[in-house]
């Protein structure tokens, strides 16, 4: 009878975070430093990571540190970003869809909760649809937003005017949580209830 790895089967039962952030290497090391806090305390607290499947940037730091700590990472690619150079050769389980819509579908039917490190564009869309969806009713998972460094302080003044202006309800701040650091958002992520929000979204 073969023998099953039991720490194998428990690792791919975790519950998994997918992770937003920057594929970018030419940040400042302080952000790097963040990602891999994070990837720690992801595996750590018993998560495995869903990632954009990237081995570079931000991306590539947070997946080797979930690793080190024995957690596992699913990584998503697009076929257009499956090449070499940009395409991660080391996450536990690769994922190719056929355009970034998959890519972005899969990412969140495989994850528990949502977290946004500081990254560019594409992380600002990925971060902004998933509090779309929550908003519309689509799923009730945490959502947080890193704002280390003070990164994302224009982003949640745009927020602001969206309440003060009337083009959001001031309900609406239930759908994510500001977190200062790494490990606020993982405690946000382990005690989290959903509250419903009793005002119609429109």
């Amino acid at each position: 009878m073969k023998n099953f790895d039991l720490s194998l089967i428990n690792t791919q039962n975790k519950k998994a975070i997918c992770v937003f952030c920057s594929s970018s290497s030419a940040l400042d090391k302080k952000y790097y430093e963040i990602a891999k806090e994070l990837g720690r305390l992801i595996a750590q607290n018993g998560f495995n990571l869903v990632h954009g499947g990237g081995k570079i940037g931000l991306m590539g730091v947070i997946s080797e540190a979930v690793q080190l700590n024995n957690g596992k990472v699913i990584g998503v690619l697009p076929e257009r970003l499956n090449i070499e150079g940009i395409a991660s050769e080391t996450d536990d389980e690769i994922i190719i869809t056929k355009d970034m819509a998959d890519r972005k579908a899969e990412m969140r039917k495989r994850s528990e909760a949502f977290i946004a490190l500081p990254g560019g564009f594409g992380t600002l869309e990925e971060i902004l649809e998933v509090i779309t969806l929550k908003q519309l009713k689509y799923h009730t998972k945490p959502i947080v937003i890193i704002n280390a460094e003070d990164f994302y302080e224009p982003l949640i003044n745009m927020f602001e005017q969206f309440y003060k202006q009337s083009f959001a309800k001031e309900d609406f701040k239930k759908f994510y949580f500001i977190a200062k650091n790494p490990s606020e958002a993982i405690e946000y992520i382990k005690n989290y209830k959903h509250q419903d929000v009793k005002d119609k979204w429109f």
